[in-house]
């Protein structure tokens, strides 16, 4: 999939925290994608985040405005609102996992979980197809991470050519369609055909 990757510049830094069992169980996950598409990016692997040296090293950086995209009655709404403007740079944390680990990670992580929460209210689907959402307009993290591009460009926080937004997510698109290709019956092992 890394051939259908083309890497994005963006003002706004995003940091991808993969719950460890996300890393355990996928190799190409979206979290990945999403990390190696945006050039202004971080991944780190973990169950908590409370003293990793590099998360609080950003979250202590007096030039940095620091979020963590989560939904919560308290979130600023990125469809009505943008981020505030300072000469500080904007940095969302991205929260890599189920939604179950993505609770835990979050209660276990309380430097994250102090952060101003964004969010966004969408009319899409997954296009994850051979992944059961858990409740219906739950998203990937790359799908996620396209909403807050997509929202961000609008106000005018980023500067993304309509190219750049529409290639964002060939490599997931990429994967499905390999994914379901695979699970075929004439593409499947000999021992599990029908």
């Amino acid at each position: 999939m890394c051939k259908y990757i083309k890497p994005i510049k963006t003002k706004t830094k995003f940091v991808v925290l993969m719950h460890t069992h996300e890393f355990k169980k996928i190799k190409n996950g979206t979290g990945h994608f999403t990390y190696l598409s945006l050039e202004n990016s971080e991944l780190y692997i973990d169950v908590s985040f409370a003293k990793h040296k590099a998360v609080n090293d950003l979250l202590d950086d007096k030039k940095n405005n620091c979020y963590v995209l989560y939904p919560g009655d308290e979130s600023l709404l990125l469809n009505s609102s943008s981020l505030p403007r300072h000469d500080k740079q904007n940095v969302i944390f991205l929260i890599d996992s189920t939604w179950h680990n993505a609770k835990k990670l979050l209660r276990d992580s309380p430097n994250i979980q102090a952060l101003p929460k964004v969010s966004f209210e969408h009319a899409k689907n997954s296009e994850f197809k051979i992944k059961e959402q858990p409740m219906e307009l739950c998203l990937s993290t790359i799908e996620s991470t396209h909403c807050v591009l997509e929202l961000l460009n609008l106000h005018g926080d980023e500067e993304l050519s309509s190219n750049e937004l529409g290639g964002f997510l060939e490599p997931f698109r990429k994967m499905v369609e390999y994914q379901v290709k695979c699970t075929t019956l004439e593409n499947r092992s000999p021992r599990f055909r029908a």
